[in-house]
């Protein structure tokens, strides 16, 4: 953790939430969602609508990393990217679709440059990023069983560009650029997920904070040892959905919660959770 200690003589200059940050922030201390409140967060302020659900999701997925000082996330084009620019994590803004590509290269460089430590990529893209117009690098990253965690944040839209329909929206829906409703199903893409081979899958909402943080936190672990994992968030927006940015948290009730892992992944969670707190910590 030296590297995260204020070089002397710039305590006078560098701005007073980065000395927070390096004083009281989550580095090295193993903490999580049920600890926020009690710490300097690593995203605190967003340009993004009031009420916005997907905003919120990135704050629960970044208290939840086990190592957020060895993480770095990939994101692309969306509401996230508007977001980014504030998380006070490493994080790479790649092309529209492109971005587990990209984490596969940097997950692979990582891995060559530090192997004796656990450095974590994490993908967090919209559904558009990852079940539309990115699904091939998406599914080309599992089928080669990448070692890193892919996040959807399932807003069911193309909410940054004007409300176009994805194929996340669920049939039926009315966007701005849909008026007449979506004509076919909501993609399973959790299910796709699961017969690309990930070694975890799960479907959470920020309504569950506690379940969502522990379902991040378990893929990115099994992600180190196992294989590809994906966590898939539905966050509705209320801006393109037209509910009170106070209704986000009920309407994102409504999704099913669902955990599958492989049997491996199960007993690599197993052995990890049972150990003490502090033995879980890795510098």
């Amino acid at each position: 953790m030296e590297a995260l200690r204020v070089s002397p003589g710039y305590e006078k200059i560098l701005p007073q939430e980065y000395q927070d940050l390096v004083e009281d922030g989550p580095f090295g201390r193993d903490l999580s969602v049920k600890d926020l409140g009690t710490f300097k967060e690593l995203i605190e302020e967003h340009p993004l609508c009031a009420g916005c659900g997907l905003g919120l999701s990135i704050r629960l997925i970044a208290a939840s990393l086990p190592n957020p000082e060895n993480t770095v996330i990939v994101g692309t084009t969306g509401c996230n990217s508007i977001l980014m620019p504030q998380l006070a994590m490493h994080n790479v803004h790649a092309l529209f679709g492109n971005q587990n590509a990209v984490a596969s290269g940097l997950k692979r460089a990582l891995r060559l440059r530090y192997p004796e430590k656990n450095k974590d990529v994490v993908v967090v893209a919209g559904d558009g990023g990852v079940a539309d117009i990115g699904l091939s690098p998406t599914m080309h990253s599992w089928f080669r069983q990448e070692k890193f965690t892919t996040i959807m944040l399932d807003n069911e839209g193309y909410s940054n560009t004007g409300g176009q329909e994805s194929g996340m929206t669920r049939q039926g829906m009315i966007v701005n650029m849909a008026p007449l409703g979506k004509k076919f199903p909501k993609m399973p893409f959790h299910e796709v997920a699961k017969v690309a081979n990930c070694a975890y899958v799960a479907t959470v909402t920020p309504a569950r904070a506690r379940r969502l943080g522990q379902m991040v936190r378990r893929a990115v672990l099994v992600a180190r040892e196992v294989g590809p994992t994906y966590v898939q968030i539905f966050c509705p927006c209320n801006t393109n959905y037209k509910f009170a940015p106070d209704e986000t948290l009920e309407k994102s009730k409504d999704t099913e919660i669902t955990e599958y892992m492989t049997p491996e992944a199960q007993a690599l969670i197993e052995s990890l959770e049972k150990k003490p707190k502090a033995e879980k910590v890795q510098s």
